[in-house]
């Protein structure tokens, strides 16, 4: 019987990192992102290089009926699912005042909305095949109150809370939740740059994603529950709870104001 693990924004980035992670170890995937982002050829190329069988579907994830129709295929082809990993996000892009209404709906759809519901729908699925486990993509951005990153700190402090509520109830079914939260990754050439712009102990906390892949997989697969890629982010998961407010307050918002407004 083959089983499959379903990856989400797994066409660029940190999830098509993690898609490389899962074949290396002959997982046979389920590929999803949105339609043009390259997806057919990541799939292609997976598929000839690590001898697994790779299906993927293009779809947008900001909207409802991509879950269900991500349901309706796995169940239309009886397809056994092990690992789900909800990777697709929506990032920051500036002050909150300046924020176009649908971008914080979408970003509030495909950060929530899409997880929670992909989890429900596949559960069941999940509980057949256990052990088994969930992978969150959540972000430390979720510990910490960043200007500019308001709407996406808030969805991914609410995907670090769902995850670890899940891992208590679903331990009886021997279902594992896993939540990874890094800090900047180096997924883009324009995050490349703007990662440089950081100070020093931040451009230190940036991660390449084929490296947070090893660790998210490496987690997933050991059930592990709260993950805090690197050693540098886990110090200053450290500082945060021993500095005082107005400190915290400063060396944030010194590290806001090299970042341009808009971020993609």
């Amino acid at each position: 019987m083959k089983i499959y693990s379903v990856i989400t924004g797994a066409s660029q980035g940190f999830g098509k990192a993690m898609a490389l992670e899962f074949a290396k170890r002959k997982m046979n995937l389920v590929l999803i992102a949105l339609p043009n982002s390259g997806l057919k050829d990541v799939s292609e190329f997976i598929q000839q290089h690590f001898a697994v069988e790779v299906r993927y579907l293009e779809l947008d994830l900001s909207l409802v009926e991509s879950c269900y129709s991500i349901s309706k295929y796995i169940k239309k082809h009886q397809l056994q699912i092990k690992y789900l990993v909800n990777n697709a996000g929506v990032l920051s892009r500036g002050l909150f005042s300046s924020l176009d209404e649908q971008f914080i709906l979408r970003q509030i759809d495909v950060n929530v909305t899409t997880p929670t519901l992909l989890v429900r729908l596949l559960l069941g699925n999940l509980k057949t095949n256990a052990p088994s486990g969930i992978l969150n993509i959540s972000s430390m951005a979720s510990f910490f109150a960043l200007p500019t990153k308001q709407v996406y700190g808030g969805t991914k402090a609410y995907l670090t809370s769902f995850s670890k509520s899940l891992a208590k109830e679903l331990k009886q079914d021997n279902v594992s939740v896993t939540a990874i939260c890094p800090g900047g990754l180096n997924t883009t050439t324009r995050l490349c740059y703007q990662n440089r712009l950081l100070g020093w102990v931040s451009r230190k906390s940036v991660l390449n994603p084929e490296d947070a892949a090893v660790i998210a997989v490496q987690s997933l697969l050991r059930r592990k529950e709260v993950v805090i890629p690197g050693f540098i982010n886990n110090c200053l998961m450290v500082l945060d709870k021993i500095l005082p407010e107005f400190i915290k307050d400063k060396l944030a918002n010194r590290e806001i104001k090299k970042l341009p407004v808009s971020i993609p």
